[in-house]
């Protein structure tokens, strides 16, 4: 009989969300307070995406052009919208999906739009191929 693991089984569900009008100097103590590289931006309202943040977006654009992390705001460097992904769908497929898409993390979404955790590569690798096959 086949295994079959969906994004549920191997998700983070402890995820960390900023708002977009938080600056990017409240953005890396987030960071660093919760050990992650990446944050899940919050919508504004109920016709918003969600969005991320990640730490090579702070280092291409508030680091690398000098740029304050004071006076620049998380939703100017944001990416918005960003792809999302079904806490049902099959490893396999959300492989496939990052493979395409050249994602790093997404977040992921219940039929309700509720943030319910985010997932990576290697949370795919490492817990979902290490079940099947380990």
């Amino acid at each position: 009989m086949k295994t079959i693991l969906r994004v549920k089984d191997v998700m983070k569900t402890t995820c960390c969300t900023i708002d977009g009008t938080a600056t990017i100097h409240e953005a890396l103590l987030a960071m660093r307070d919760n050990k992650t590289s990446v944050l899940v931006v919050n919508k504004r309202h109920v016709d918003d995406e969600f969005g991320m943040i990640t730490s090579t977006d702070i280092a291409r654009h508030v680091l690398s052009k000098d740029r304050s992390p004071l006076r620049v705001n998380v939703y100017e460097i944001m990416a918005c919208p960003v792809i999302t992904v079904s806490p049902d769908m099959e490893i396999k497929l959300c492989s496939r999906l990052f493979d395409r898409y050249n994602l790093v993390r997404a977040p992921v979404i219940d039929r309700n739009g509720k943030l319910v955790g985010t997932i990576s590569p290697n949370a795919l690798v490492l817990q979902g191929l290490y079940q099947i096959y380990c």
